[in-house]
């Protein structure tokens, strides 16, 4: 057997630029749009696979009838079972510093988020955006997430969100004995699940 998936792919470079601009209503719209056709193509839930433009999902759900599988709830589900308490997050900037991931996985589940400082936030972020969506993979990018991962965890974090769908092109729990949640995994084996109705 296969999985019945309906796949509905947006074109980046206009969600890049809503994202830089601040036009995250705009971003919400194109969304929107995209997973209306998904909910007519006959699909039972949705998945928006992608960490930042989560950012927008409120406006998403408001214009479909199928639920939404958050990604930031499937990831803390799997941090709880693991008995995370405190964890580090990676991601774009907007992942990082503004509140619709970290509130949620705070307030739902009640793990305490923590991030990289400015400097570090921004390193990640041009990683993200300069290379991994380029297709571009560097040694010393590598290093230099290694570098953020080992101080989250100084910091007291139990685990590591990587909350970029891009940021596991480049690192693997095989780098580190810090424990990583990919979150791009995490979401698919929840769709899994959800389609399958496993418990």
């Amino acid at each position: 057997h296969s999985a019945k998936i309906v796949l509905y792919s947006v074109d980046f470079a206009e969600i890049e630029e809503f994202q830089n601009t601040g036009q995250w209503d705009k971003a919400g719209n194109l969304l929107a749009e995209a997973a209306k056709g998904v909910q007519c193509a006959g699909a039972d839930f949705l998945l928006l696979c992608t960490n930042t433009m989560h950012n927008v999902v409120s406006q998403i759900e408001e214009n479909i009838d199928i639920p939404v599988l958050h990604i930031a709830d499937a990831t803390a589900e799997e941090l709880l079972r693991n008995d995370v308490k405190k964890a580090g997050l990676l991601g774009t900037k907007f992942t990082m510093e503004q509140d619709f991931y970290k509130n949620r996985i705070r307030e739902k589940f009640g793990i305490e988020v923590i991030i990289p400082g400015e400097d570090e936030r921004n390193a990640v972020n041009d990683i993200i955006y300069d290379e991994l969506c380029q297709g571009i993979m560097n040694y010393t990018s590598e290093e230099k997430i290694l570098e953020i991962i080992k101080r989250l965890s100084e910091n007291g974090a139990d685990g590591i969100i990587l909350g970029c769908t891009e940021i596991p092109m480049i690192i693997g729990q095989e780098d580190t004995d810090i424990p990583l949640y990919d979150t791009t995994l995490i979401h698919a084996d929840a769709a899994v699940k959800k389609a399958l109705k496993v418990p």
